[in-house]
């Protein structure tokens, strides 16, 4: 899975640099966050953890891809292109469930965590990434049991998370509406990293925006985002920032009461209490959009903050 991301990250670096260039040399527009050198280097450090770990564990999915694949009948075609489009597609759809469960399940939601803990939004916060990645598994394979070979499986994934490398950023305002409509772009994924209620679970998409149109998931960029958490964790620590989350699962399981408690706080949303209604994914309900005012992006408005935006301090370039 790792082939393609590797051959990758020359053109990572290259961006990165180039953007972090770009806000030296820059103007910030609007309440652009840009970079802060101890935030990028905990995402460097995170991004680099894990590969290490992912070329791991990819030696145990290959295997499981490889058994499914040996079992099933049906072979799909390397010759072809409808093939590789439905491969496209079927990737895409698996990664809007695998995103969307990660945020509204909290034992996922520890795993993923890792992703939304910077309060900045940048190239580098691409790069930090989960070192528990064993969560993304279940769904990608029932792809070979439709016959995709697992390099066809792995190749997709990597074309995925190449794609979304390049998202991360406030420097790309929007596209034309065509491309807006049908493709995740920075401005959707924007708002996928926000913390305001109204941007809160929202835009799960990999590089298509259609699964979250088609489930009641889109949210458009309106008022200006505030990055992270809705409760930061204010520390740099690689290690605290892999494993915090699961910290607060496992003392939360530790002292609930009763079976039915702790199971809330492993597959309840995050957040969940005892008496909480919401399980999670099975209790989701598509949230009616604020609007406080005229939807307008960042760049648009005029350059004084919000009253109700969370304080940030002052951003360092790197």
């Amino acid at each position: 899975m790792h082939d393609l991301v590797l051959y990758a990250v020359p053109a990572f670096v290259f961006f990165l640099v180039l953007e972090i260039i770009s806000f030296r040399v820059a103007a910030h527009e609007g309440e652009m966050v840009g970079y802060e050198t101890r935030d990028t280097a905990t995402s460097l450090t995170m991004g680099a953890g894990s590969v290490v770990i992912g070329a791991v564990w990819g030696l145990f999915v290959i295997v499981v891809y490889a058994a499914l694949y040996t079992i099933t009948p049906l072979r799909m075609p390397t010759g072809d292109v409808w093939p590789w489009v439905l491969l496209f597609l079927l990737d895409d759809f698996a990664y809007y469930w695998y995103h969307r469960i990660s945020h509204e399940v909290r034992v996922f939601w520890a795993s993923h965590v890792v992703h939304h803990s910077s309060r900045h939004y940048n190239l580098s916060t691409a790069l930090r990434q989960t070192w528990i990645p064993m969560t993304a598994l279940p769904f990608w394979a029932p792809l070979a049991l439709l016959g995709y070979q697992p390099w066809m499986i792995f190749t997709m994934q990597s074309v995925s998370l190449i794609y979304q490398f390049g998202l991360h950023t406030e420097r790309i305002h929007r596209f034309p509406r065509p491309i807006e409509f049908f493709f995740n772009t920075p401005s959707h994924h924007r708002v996928h990293h926000g913390t305001n209620d109204l941007y809160l679970d929202r835009n799960y998409g990999g590089m298509l925006i259609i699964w979250d149109r088609m489930f009641g998931t889109f949210e458009p960029e309106g008022e200006h985002v505030v990055y992270g958490l809705t409760t930061n964790i204010e520390t740099h620590n690689p290690v605290r920032v892999a494993f915090h989350e699961y910290a607060a699962v496992w003392h939360d399981v530790r002292h609930a009461h009763g079976l039915r408690d702790r199971l809330g706080h492993l597959f309840g949303g995050p957040g969940w209490q005892p008496g909480d209604r919401d399980r999670g994914l099975i209790s989701t309900q598509a949230r009616a959009a604020h609007d406080d005012g005229p939807r307008v992006a960042a760049w648009e408005r005029p350059a004084d903050p919000p009253v109700s935006a969370a304080p940030r301090g002052r951003p360092v370039d790197v």
